[in-house]
């Protein structure tokens, strides 16, 4: 019975020492704490989302407006506010560079912005539709001029001026225009004339001459001496 009794006792767990009791209790109250902190950011963002609705609802209702800019917020504000505005049939877009400077704009369906006031946005500028207008029309009024321009085909340049009649005081109206005749190449160039040739025997006639004088040294070397 007492080695029993010995062994459950030796089994069970020791009572906690002051230490383990401290350390428990920081951290039974850090988990509570940050519960806490949860409630309260899920409490401020069904707040937030309420009071994202109202704006939303109310620039719906209101005929006047047809954007709407929101001021900076981070980035789960921006997520919930492209929420309540798809939720509402709306559109939406974030601008700004740096996280902490983004906003949202929302706008009405029938009032969808355009690529270019899109990239007016983009760029940090205030979209000003008159100025856009006027942008437009000359950006069109260019392209129809390329495209007369094109269809003329190819300008012809002509000189302001003869310069016959430019230079006619220095070198007369007669010299001007004999000046201005066509040369013609001199098709004898390069050809040397008979006459200047200093052999003008053909090849037959100097080979039979060749032969003929061959012949008569021959027969002069046939001669007996005389005495």
């Amino acid at each position: 019975m007492a080695d029993l009794l010995g062994s459950i006792l030796s089994s069970m767990e020791k009572p906690p020492s002051f230490g383990d009791q401290e350390s428990r209790r920081k951290a039974r109250e850090q988990a509570a704490r940050l519960k806490k902190l949860q409630e309260q950011e899920k409490q401020q963002k069904v707040e937030f989302r309420k009071r994202m609705e109202k704006e939303v609802s109310d620039f719906i209702q209101d005929s006047g407006q047809i954007k709407k800019k929101f001021q900076p917020m981070n980035k789960i504000e921006r997520s919930i506010l492209h929420d309540v505005v798809e939720v509402a049939g709306l559109t939406s877009f974030s601008f700004g560079e740096d996280d902490e400077c983004r906003y949202v704009m929302i706008f009405k369906k029938e009032f969808a912005p355009s690529d270019e006031e899109l990239d007016s946005y983009r760029r940090g500028e205030e979209w000003d539709p008159q100025k856009a207008e006027e942008k437009r029309k000359l950006k069109e009024l260019a392209q129809r001029q390329e495209e007369e321009v094109a269809q003329q085909g190819p300008v012809v340049v002509s000189p302001a001026s003869d310069y016959k009649d430019k230079y006619s005081h220095l070198i007369g109206k007669g010299a001007a225009k004999d000046a201005a005749h066509m040369l013609q190449a001199n098709k004898t160039y390069g050809c040397v004339p008979v006459a200047n040739k200093r052999d003008t025997r053909s090849i037959e006639e100097a080979m039979n001459e060749i032969r003929a004088k061959k012949r008569l040294r021959q027969s002069g070397e046939e001669l007996p001496p005389t005495s």
